[in-house]
């Protein structure tokens, strides 16, 4: 990966879509990198017309354009880190794949984005299946929320054993180096709970319940975190646990706007009260 930048701030880069109503995609992977002091690129792969009730429209970008996007940002300016959110069909996926490959972009945090927190699949079996042969084996991190790593692993998730079960099948079958199994979706006490596992260390990570209706846009938070904190020269293990204290804080002061699921409120510190 070209490590060599114009400055010495940090850059990092999200390859994803464009939410409309700024609570989760690009906007919201721009404002966490922000919120961290490493300056954010992007890479667009598909807008979406949507706010806080639901999608109604969504048009992909060519994939040549996703192509020429990664390659204008990592060829001049430089990328410390990376992350994916929603990559949508199948030939963005299998682009992405070989750009990171051949950019040689190592501090890849791939959040598979697959299925809605309320488990609605998001994209076809075909791009799944590209996701999980193609992308993850090249990601430092993959994030999947409790219906994704479902789909990746073909078990029921409904306990702590089984999380940590499907963490370490999707190290093992997928090739991922590291994997955050999310617990956003899961019930009572194991809710905002996630499982860690990189090969040698499982780890139960917990903080606070946010007792909110308002998540829009979690998953996308995390997973961009977690590629300022690499960004910045932080290990794996501490970028996931600073990612994850942050957005408990953000989701702590998350913003109750429009009809539905309000966003996380990126900027908390900047609140005068």
């Amino acid at each position: 990966m070209n490590t060599q930048t114009t400055s010495k701030t940090p850059v990092a880069l999200t390859i994803a879509g464009s939410d409309s109503g700024g609570g989760a995609g690009i906007q919201a992977d721009l404002r966490t990198f922000a919120f961290h002091c490493v300056h954010g690129t992007c890479a667009i792969t598909c807008v979406t017309a949507q706010n806080t009730v639901g999608v109604a429209r969504v048009d992909a970008m060519p994939k040549e354009a996703v192509i020429a996007q990664i390659h204008a940002v990592v060829e001049d300016i430089g990328v410390q880190a990376a992350k994916t959110g929603m990559l949508l069909n199948q030939e963005i996926i299998a682009a992405v794949a070989q750009e990171v490959e051949t950019l040689q972009i190592d501090n890849l945090v791939v959040d598979p984005v697959m299925v809605s927190r309320t488990g609605a699949q998001l994209i076809s079996d075909d791009a799944v299946q590209t996701i999980s042969h193609l992308l993850i084996p090249k990601a430092i991190i993959v994030t999947p929320n409790r219906y994704e790593a479902q789909i990746l692993t073909n078990l029921e998730i409904n306990s702590l054993d089984e999380m940590k079960a499907a963490a370490q099948m999707i190290h093992r079958e997928l090739r991922a180096k590291a994997v955050l199994v999310k617990g956003g979706g899961m019930q009572e006490s194991l809710r905002g709970v996630d499982i860690y596992f990189d090969g040698q260390n499982l780890e139960t990570l917990s903080t606070k319940q946010v007792d909110t209706e308002n998540t829009h846009g979690t998953g996308c938070t995390l997973s961009a975190a977690i590629a300022a904190n690499l960004a910045m020269g932080k290990d794996l293990f501490t970028a996931v646990q600073q990612a994850k204290n942050y957005l408990t804080t953000a989701l702590s002061h998350a913003l109750d706007i429009g009809k539905g699921q309000g966003p996380v409120r990126h900027f908390f510190p900047l609140l005068k009260n």
